[in-house]
């Protein structure tokens, strides 16, 4: 692992120290909780997958519709957030869906409790208006993920198959500046879109209003399932690291809190479902275990015991490896009812042989 502390890094630091002190106290300690072979996983909450879009590239479109079996209570969502204080973990992602039409928006972010973590949101921005942004900030939200995919008002709204949607993303950008929210972009990034300069005025753009960029690669999986045409290469990937060098640009693979740890699945980020179930990643719909059947903990350890999670890798497995794909999630995700056990798709071969902590210097687990 290398420690990365850039200037902004220190800057963030310091406004954390400030605002949640608490929760600097954690973060604080996650370089110790690396070395010692442990998780400090951001839990991208998809509370709830209602939605008032249909984009073309939705992850969570097999996940949508299900009215059977238990789905999370405002206790639940107490519950998984007292195991992740006391697993030292620091950081939620409130997602769906859009959570900004959840009606019990503001009980799921007391239930989390602002003062014990850092709280992003993701949003589409339809619903981002002044007293909405103003709102969020009271109630203890740190920061907006605001999407958003081309700075053509036309490529924009067919791709998240809602008219005006552009318009109203981007008066959010400015509404979530002067209600003093940080913020940034999120936009999905193809193969193809990757090299145009479309791309690069894209960046331009928001960096010169102050706003980085968070990539999201292209992946085969939810309305995108079989879209092989759309994946970046490992090559693609070197080029976005050229990127980031110039620009406020970045990815999972990007160093944050001064840690760079490559791959962040499992050992830097959980997905939480809304019905209990825990993922690698967005991405990779497969459950490592259910938050409703057993601890927190044992369904991390047992996610860092499959060598994909387990193991320090500088690439993104479900963008890019296409061998990974084809494999594991072609050859045994596709088809099958979501979130796929991960009995069925990883096995003994996948153990983790190598935990990512002997490559700190430290103990395995």
């Amino acid at each position: 692992m290398q420690t990365v502390n850039s200037k902004e890094e220190v800057i963030k630091r310091n406004l954390l120290k400030e605002t949640k002190p608490y929760v600097y106290e954690k973060i604080m300690k996650f370089d110790e909780k690396m070395r010692r072979g442990e998780s400090i996983a951001i839990i991208q909450f998809q509370y709830n997958y209602a939605c008032n879009f249909l984009c073309d590239h939705c992850s969570v479109k097999r996940f949508q519709g299900k009215t059977e079996g238990r789905q999370f209570t405002l206790e639940d969502v107490r519950s998984l957030a007292r195991q992740a204080d006391e697993l030292g973990l620091a950081r939620f992602v409130i997602t769906g869906g859009e959570p900004l039409i959840f009606k019990d928006f503001d009980a799921v972010v007391e239930a989390i409790d602002p003062q014990k973590f850092y709280i992003n949101v993701d949003t589409n921005g339809w619903f981002l208006d002044e007293e909405k942004a103003a709102h969020l900030k009271k109630i203890g939200i740190d920061r907006i993920q605001l999407s958003i995919d081309s700075l053509d008002p036309e490529e924009h709204d067919h791709f998240r198959k809602a008219k005006g949607s552009h318009e109203r993303a981007m008066k959010a950008v400015d509404i979530a500046l002067n209600a003093g929210l940080a913020i940034f972009i999120q936009t999905v990034v193809t193969k193809q879109r990757l090299h145009s300069e479309e791309f690069l005025d894209f960046v331009r753009y928001f960096n010169g209003k102050g706003v980085g960029v968070f990539v999201t690669y292209a992946k085969p999986v939810g309305a995108w399932e079989g879209n092989f045409d759309v994946l970046v290469t490992k090559e693609d990937m070197d080029y976005m690291r050229e990127l980031e060098k110039q620009f406020q640009v970045y990815t999972h693979l990007t160093p944050a809190y001064g840690l760079d740890v490559g791959c962040i699945a499992v050992k830097g980020m959980i997905s939480v479902t809304q019905y209990g179930d825990v993922l690698p990643c967005p991405y990779t719909h497969t459950t490592i275990g259910n938050i409703f059947e057993e601890p927190l903990k044992d369904i991390i350890d047992r996610g860092m015991a499959i060598k994909y999670f387990g193991e320090r890798v500088d690439t993104c497995f479900i963008a890019e490896d296409r061998e990974f794909i084809e494999k594991y999630v072609a050859g045994r995700i596709y088809g099958k009812q979501l979130p796929v056990p991960c009995s069925e798709v990883f096995t003994d071969e996948d153990k983790t042989v190598k935990p990512f902590n002997e490559d700190l210097g430290g103990r395995g687990c």
